[in-house]
Order: structure tokens, then C-alpha cells, then sequence
């Protein structure tokens, strides 16, 4: 093995590395879930809809206008006889206003008010899912990183073989088919490089995205981010606590038994208020006014089965989200145990195949480039040796990969 570092050394001025990850900025994980949490776009829509709601609750406790009117009382159609003068009638001033009821302004304010409560929740749903995104997009990037690594080894084997196959060539030692195809291995090798690269830009592109920066913003992330994952027993009251629809189903219906209350108190009257003022057309008579005040009945039946029907209605609707909920918690805490089996059955997978079979086959590797050192074996073996232990390198890389996934799906499903 010391011999194979020694060659891989020698040759690694051979393998190009990546410039922008030394000129580039380098981004944490937690750097990139808080300028996704400030800077997204559609994130700054939702504080906007719980002010919009706020404004709108504001308005709630408004009186309506008061009504102001003019023109003539009791005053006789033209071409007709009048008597006295007394009898031509007056001219009026009318000023009405409604008087709402304070207890339903206040009912109609808080449930027009409880709406930013959902509109706050409905943004901690899309930051979660924002920020499982990134997360995925970020562990992917980690590990194309790995596999650009990998094939950088591979690459670096596959230059000092070519090396030695040419020194040994003249001798009869080796044959020209094999410097032929240590070429292909190479450019082969060289085009899997190019597909992780796209992938990491595609990577970075998509999380600019999500940081509301341009796309081609240029930055590396911190390889040393893995997440880690322990075993954890779930509760419903804890997961209640914890999942942002079930935050948002708890303030849609709070905002719903609000609405039941605001419907109850539409059985209390309003009031009304006019005030007329008479100036008579004849000089004679005295100006008068008139003040009336004037109440409403809203518990008759014709007018009390709108509000009952429908806060029977609402307590209906009530009832169906509460059953939901209890059915959402139900599902979500089946689905993370059923998760969590699976992550540590990805864990034992993994620690089996890097603490047994990479290995055994690093070894028979080892073994068949001694024998190739001496000249006793040849390079289809070694590559065909390097090519199981390279396979099964990147296979931990996939399973490594699909784990990281599994655990961003298990923190979304833990706080959707």
C-alpha cells in the first residue's frame, strides 16, 4: 500500500483540481438555511398576508358612514289649494347612524385577526419544506464532491500504470493494447468527472435559488457537514407541538370557534339613531325636529335560522379538522418509526460494507498490484481489481447519499 501512495503521489500534479473552491466562498449548511429563511421571495409573502389580515381586523371596528339627506315634508303637490299656510308644507334635514354593537366588532376583529396566526403557520410549512430542500440539494453536492475524489484516484492509478506499461513495452513486458486501454479508462473516467461537476453547479444553482441570489453566485460548501442521526422515540402530544400543519390546523380551527362566537353574537341588536330637523315654508310656524332611536329584533325566527344554521355549520367544520388532526398524528407517527427502522438498517448496511468488504477487496487489490509490480500479473486484473473496490467505493457513496436523504425526509415528516 505504501507503494501505491507513493505512485498516486507522483502523479497527482496529473489530476486538475477545482479552482473556485479556493477563490470561492465556503457556505455552512446553517449559513445557507438563514439566508434562505431572510432572503427568500415567497417566504416575505406570508408576514405581508398576516399584515394584510391585521389591516383588515383594524378595519373590522369601523362604523359605517353616517347618512345625511335633504328635501321636503308634507308639502302638497303643485296646482293644489292651500288653505292655510300652515299646509305648504316644511322643508327637512335627516341625519342618520348606525350604532353597531361593540361585542360583535370585537368578535368580527378577533376572527378576522386569527387569519394571520394561519398565514404565519402556512410560512413555517414552506420554510420547513425550503429548508429539506436544501438540505438535499447540499448532501448531494457533498457527495458528487466524494466521487470527484474517488475518480481522482482512479485517474492517478490509471497514469502511473499507463507509465509503467510504456516503460515495459519495449521490453516485450507489456502489450500496446494496454496503453490503448488504460487511455480509454481514462477519458472514461474523465467524462464521469464532468457529470458530478454539472451536478454540483446544478446543485448550487437550484440553492442560489432558494437564497433569492442569482444563479451563477459562485461558493463552496464545508464538507465536514454531515448530518448525524439518533435513534428517538416519537410521541403525538410531542409531535403536535412540533409539526407546523398541525400549528396550522390548531390555528384554523381556533380561527373557526372564533367564528362560531362572532355568528352566536349576531342574536344581540343593533342600534340606529336619526335626527330630522323641519324648517316650515310658512313664517309663521315654529321649526321642529324629530330624534328617533330605533333597535333591532335578530332573535325573530325569519331572521335567527340564518345565524344558528350556520354556526352549526361551522361547528361541523370544527369537528372534521379535529378529526383530521387526530388522523394526521396518527399517520405521521407510524411513518417516522417506519422511517427511523429504515435509516438504521442504512446504517448497518453502510458500516458493513467499510468496516468488511471494502476491506477484503482493498486487499486483493493490494495484492494483485504487488504481483503487477513484479511484473507477474497483468493490468486487465489490477483494473478489473480496482474497478470492484472503485464500484463498491461508490455504491457506499450512493447508500451514503439515500441515508442523508432518508434523514432530511424523517426531519421534514418531524416538523412539516
Amino acid at each position: 500500500m505504501q507503494r501505491i501512495t507513493k505512485y498516486i503521489l507522483a502523479a497527482a500534479m496529473a489530476f486538475p483540481l477545482f479552482s473556485y473552491a479556493q477563490q470561492a466562498p465556503v457556505l455552512t449548511l446553517d449559513s445557507i438555511l438563514q439566508r434562505i429563511d431572510k432572503q427568500n421571495v415567497r417566504l416575505q409573502s406570508y408576514a405581508l398576508k398576516a399584515q394584510a389580515y391585521q389591516s383588515s381586523a383594524e378595519a373590522a371596528t369601523a362604523w359605517t358612514a353616517p347618512m345625511v339627506g335633504a328635501g321636503t315634508f308634507m308639502t302638497p303637490y303643485p296646482l293644489q289649494s292651500v288653505m292655510e299656510s300652515r299646509d305648504k308644507g316644511q322643508l327637512m334635514l335627516r341625519v342618520e347612524q348606525d350604532i353597531p354593537n361593540a361585542a360583535k366588532l370585537k368578535a368580527k376583529k378577533e376572527y378576522i385577526a386569527s387569519q394571520g396566526a394561519i398565514a404565519s403557520a402556512g410560512r413555517d410549512i414552506t420554510l420547513n419544506d425550503f429548508r429539506a430542500r436544501a438540505k438535499s440539494l447540499y448532501y448531494t453536492w457533498l457527495v458528487n464532491i466524494e466521487k470527484i475524489k474517488v475518480a481522482g484516484e482512479t485517474e492517478r492509478l490509471i497514469l502511473v500504470m499507463k507509465k509503467m506499461e510504456e516503460v515495459r513495452y519495449p521490453y516485450n513486458q507489456s502489450q500496446l493494447s494496454s496503453i490503448f486501454k488504460a487511455d480509454a479508462r481514462i477519458e472514461e473516467n474523465r467524462n464521469m468527472i464532468k457529470m458530478y461537476e454539472s451536478e454540483i453547479a446544478k446543485s448550487r444553482a437550484w440553492l442560489n435559488g432558494l437564497m433569492n441570489q442569482t444563479g451563477d453566485y459562485m461558493f463552496s460548501i464545508d464538507t465536514a457537514a454531515i448530518p448525524e442521526y439518533k435513534e428517538q422515540l416519537h410521541d403525538t402530544a410531542l409531535l403536535a407541538g412540533k409539526r407546523k400543519d398541525i400549528v396550522q390546523m390548531d390555528a384554523a380551527i381556533n380561527s373557526l370557534k372564533l367564528n362560531i362566537r362572532s355568528m352566536e353574537l349576531e342574536k344581540r341588536p343593533n342600534f340606529k339613531i336619526q335626527f330630522d330637523h323641519m324648517s316650515p315654508l310658512a313664517g309663521m310656524m315654529p321649526q321642529a325636529f324629530s330624534v328617533m332611536g330605533m333597535v333591532s329584533i335578530p332573535i325573530v325566527p325569519w331572521s335567527s335560522k340564518m345565524y344558528k344554521q350556520e354556526t352549526r355549520a361551522i361547528q361541523y367544520n370544527v369537528a372534521s379538522m379535529q378529526k383530521e388532526r387526530e388522523a394526521m398524528l396518527n399517520e405521521t407517527h407510524s411513518m417516522l418509526i417506519g422511517m427511523q427502522y429504515e435509516i438504521i438498517a442504512t446504517q448497518q448496511r453502510i458500516s458493513n460494507f467499510e468496516n468488511r468488504i471494502i476491506p477484503a477487496l482493498q486487499k486483493v487489490f493490494d495484492a494483485d498490484f504487488q504481483s503487477y509490480e513484479e511484473n507477474k500479473q497483468t493490468v486487465t486484473t489490477v483494473l478489473s481489481d480496482w474497478e470492484s473496490l472503485i464500484m463498491m467505493r461508490m455504491n457506499v457513496l450512493d447508500e451514503k447519499l439515500k441515508l442523508y436523504q432518508m434523514i432530511v425526509s424523517h426531519e421534514k415528516e418531524e416538523y412539516q
